[in-house]
């Protein structure tokens, strides 16, 4: 009768070692997947905060607008809104604004905080990036449009954020 063949520790030899780098292998591409999602998930983080500053930069000269509009008249407001008028020229739905800059201290003040670098500001702000239109037109109800555009580091495409509000 013939006997078998049975597998021996010779024939054996060397599949602890293929086995522990398949293991490796498997471990490897898991902290590999963790490290990219951690990376998106920083990345999403850092876009919301400046989305977060964009709301509220356009909220602050928003307000300081209403506080500082002139109320003894209708004629009065829209002759004291106007002066709040920024790069009134551009593309609607672009980033790149011209025209006169305002010379209200308070849209200028506004303006060097949000292109301030750093922490402070928006990331990438730039001065062509901000808008301030004002519409005292019969229809428009004194609607003050501000626009805020920014760049996030590393990433191709313009971030806008626009606040529209009316002043009575």
């Amino acid at each position: 009768m013939r006997q078998l063949n049975s597998f021996g520790v010779k024939d054996q030899s060397g599949m602890m070692l293929l086995e522990a780098l398949i293991a490796i292998l498997i471990f490897s591409l898991g902290i590999l997947g963790m490290v990219a999602i951690n990376a998106r998930a920083v990345e999403a983080a850092t876009d919301s905060q400046a989305r977060a500053d964009a709301a509220k930069f356009t909220s602050e000269i928003a307000s300081r607008i209403a506080l500082a509009v002139d109320r003894t008249s209708e004629t009065s407001i829209a002759t004291s809104l106007a002066v709040f008028q920024h790069q009134t020229t551009g593309l609607a739905n672009g980033c790149s604004f011209s025209g006169s800059a305002s010379v209200s201290p308070v849209v200028t003040d506004w303006a060097t905080a949000v292109t301030a670098p750093g922490r402070t500001g928006l990331p990438g702000a730039t001065a062509t990036g901000l808008q301030i239109l004002v519409d005292t037109s019969a229809g428009a109800f004194n609607r003050v449009t501000i626009t805020v555009c920014w760049q996030q580091p590393g990433v191709a495409t313009l971030r806008r954020h626009q606040l529209v509000s009316y002043v009575n």
